[in-house]
């Protein structure tokens, strides 16, 4: 489609011959928004305008193509795109005389992001951000794609806008095609009738043939974590007793915690690495990686009692404490990749890398100890910017042996580097911070704190969860039972999508299962009931991605693809699945299964994408466990019990008498009983928590 389609409007390189600059003082009609995003461009000379149907009217009316370009705050290209283009009177003159032009923050319309960056990746093959299309003056794509210089931007807008003026009548006939195309990426066709015929055993193999050995996840450059994939395989690694598969997924893990991807000084992961050896990453932070990454880590410290975990989960927590809390409970999106070195200059990464001398000067003391540690030597030298981006490559305990140091006396030398570096910080122009609450990142950070008491039983990551749950329940619900999907400034006012309702029922059930306290299951059932309501599609088991309430787009996109975060409609599934335990709702574990099902034809192809629902997957087809506690130590046996790692079970309990099917007539005034379900049959209670996790097995 791409090659045909580029045949007729080929982009030829121009020069155009005319002075050019900066229009200052400028404001377009974004100046009212409370994206930073958006907010970034409102002052650019070119026409913005947020996304509103009432722009596609007038481009109808005006007989204009329309640009929609979209990104968000801390995206690296994006800010070049902005300042080499958008910035300038040349670009803006053209794409404001020929063009309606729209800008939109991805973050905050997820829905409109995925119609046309499906559109681009059906045209050229691939997509990011900055994603920029060229409409008709109805909303649909003729052509795009992501980053454009200056002169390929200039030379794409004027081809098109000829072509439309002279042929438009070409453009209609492939929007046409292009619709087509986004439409049939929302169709899904089940392959089986049945889970036998899943082999959950060689997709997991196939997926562990594909992890990098040398350096840690998987092949190839550029390299992403992708927490849920190396979650499902520690998971498979359990499931099927295959010490093999663990360690190669722990050695990934000890190998991305080593990287410069994660932030040795102040904490937190960067979005990916650029290289094979985690070295050098894209530097924004984004709040759901780390998010997952706490919940990662925190499993793999039950499996593994590595203190490198420990340290990862305790470093997360404090650069989320330290950057992206808001007083009220939630949790900002973003910290940009760029930092400001002077008046004119962005520079990527500038806030994280240091120079030779600089550290040198800093590090009186044991310097070449320090330069061991963290490689200021060819290993962890960064040659584009001739800098050093801090990187380890031994474990602690390899290095501490190396060099003779005590427990104690590497621990304080280590404290004494990084309060140096913190310090010495405090001189740089941090990353701009992106303050938009999105309330689906919220849902997916509160699990990862969930699963951070669970490892460590320290109280302070339990009450983050909490305070920040509550915080989405008291300012984004609406009257009418649903979430709206941001907070900004105090304010919301874009309706929740399905991943906004899938990650906080999730997280929800998370709660749940270390607090015992019963408004968290009951809160997740009422928000599955509005989605039930509002997301269901009458020609699918699977949900939309937008609610029956929200404004009508060129499609209705489904989303059931695991990425980087899985797919809302795969943790929805889990949800329903966890929920008929709860509740006794047989047709929420009807749904779940024929939702699992109805997209088991695309694994095959693409078994990375989809390992939510082979987490899924094996709790429907093997032993899944329901452990009620019942009596006055409950809690404590809860908080002891969640200090394993069993993922085939959840957990439900009552300090006191209760109605829950599962809890019914179980509790004996001065015991605390242990009841191991699985298949609607129960063991014999015990009060011995050993005892309890022997009857439990894959």
């Amino acid at each position: 489609m791409k090659k045909n389609f580029l045949g007729t409007i080929t982009l030829l390189f121009i020069l155009i011959s005319c002075n050019s600059g900066k229009l200052m003082n400028t404001e377009n009609n974004l100046i009212n928004e409370s994206s930073p995003y958006l907010l970034q461009h409102s002052e650019n000379p070119v026409n913005w305008n947020p996304w509103n149907k009432k722009y596609l009217k007038i481009a109808e009316k005006e007989n204009k193509l329309v640009i929609v370009s979209i990104g968000y705050a801390s995206c690296h290209w994006c800010h070049v795109m902005e300042r080499e283009s958008f910035q300038d009177t040349t670009v803006a003159n053209l794409m404001n005389e020929k063009f309606i032009s729209i800008k939109v923050d991805r973050e905050e319309r997820p829905d409109i992001d995925q119609v046309y960056m499906n559109a681009i990746q059906l045209m050229t093959g691939s997509g990011g951000w900055p994603l920029n299309v060229i409409t008709l003056p109805d909303g649909r794509p003729i052509w795009g794609g992501t980053y454009f210089s200056k002169d390929q931007w200039l030379s794409a807008l004027s081809q098109i806008s000829m072509i439309y003026e002279k042929e438009p009548e070409k453009f209609i006939s492939y929007a046409d095609k292009v619709e087509e195309g986004i439409n049939s990426l929302n169709l899904v066709d089940s392959s089986s009738s049945d889970f036998e015929s899943i082999d959950l055993i060689r997709y997991s193999e196939k997926l562990i043939d594909s992890i990098d050995l040398k350096y840690g996840g998987f092949n190839g450059t550029p390299k992403f974590m992708m927490p849920n994939n190396i979650d499902f395989l520690l998971r498979y690694s359990a499931q099927e007793k295959n010490e093999k598969a663990k360690n190669i997924i722990l050695e990934s893990l000890n190998k991305i915690a080593y990287g410069g991807v994660f932030d040795h000084i102040e904490g937190g992961f960067s979005r990916y690495s650029t290289d094979e050896k985690w070295h050098i990453p894209h530097f924004e932070k984004m709040l759901y990686d780390n998010g997952q990454l706490m919940s990662l880590y925190s499993k793999a410290f039950k499996i593994s009692n590595k203190n490198l975990y420990r340290k990862v989960v305790y470093k997360i927590h404090e650069f989320i404490n330290s950057e992206m809390k808001d007083a009220a409970g939630g949790f900002y999106s973003s910290l940009d990749a760029d930092s400001k070195i002077n008046e004119n200059t962005y520079v990527e990464g500038a806030y994280y890398a240091w120079s030779y001398s600089e550290l040198k000067n800093l590090i009186k003391d044991d310097f070449n100890l320090f330069s061991d540690y963290y490689n200021i030597n060819e290993y962890g030298y960064w040659k584009e910017e001739d800098k050093y981006v801090l990187i380890n490559n031994i474990s602690d305990g390899e290095f501490m042996s190396k060099h003779g140091l005590s427990t104690d006396n590497f621990n304080n030398k280590l404290s004494s580097w990084i309060s140096i570096l913190k310090e010495a910080k405090k001189d740089r122009k941090k990353p701009n911070l992106d303050y938009k609450i999105v309330t689906s990142w919220n849902g997916l950070m509160i699990s990862g704190y969930v699963e951070a008491y669970k490892a460590f039983k320290d109280e302070k990551f339990l009450n983050e969860a909490v305070k920040s749950c509550e915080f989405i329940y008291s300012r984004l619900a609406k009257k009418d039972n649903g979430l709206y999907h941001n907070y900004i400034n105090g304010q919301s006012k874009i309706n929740g999508y399905l991943e906004d309702y899938a990650t906080v029922i999730q997280a929800s059930l998370d709660l749940y299962e270390v607090t015992l306290d019963q408004k968290w299951i009951n809160r997740a059932l009422v928000l599955t009931e509005y989605v039930i309501t509002n997301f269901s599609n009458k020609d699918s088991a699977l949900f939309y991605f937008t609610s029956k309430k929200d404004e009508k787009l060129i499609t209705r996109t489904t989303e059931f693809r695991d990425n980087v975060i899985p797919s809302s409609n795969s943790i929805m599934a889990k949800n329903l699945f966890k929920l008929y335990h709860y509740f006794d709702k047989q047709e929420y574990y009807d749904l779940s299964k024929k939702m699992a099902l109805s997209v088991s034809s695309e694994f095959e192809i693409y078994p990375s994408g989809y390992t939510n629902w082979f987490d899924l997957i094996y709790n429907l087809k093997s032993n899944y466990y329901e452990i009620a506690i019942v009596g006055s130590n409950a809690i404590t046996k809860v908080d002891d019990l969640n200090s394993f790692y069993l993922p085939n079970k959840l957990i439900i309990g009552s300090t006191t008498a209760n109605d829950l099917p599962l809890l019914k007539n179980r509790f004996v005034d001065g015991k605390t009983l242990i009841y191991v379900c699985v298949n609607k049959a129960c063991k014999m209670p015990t009060e011995n928590l050993e005892e309890s996790i022997k009857m439990i097995n894959f």
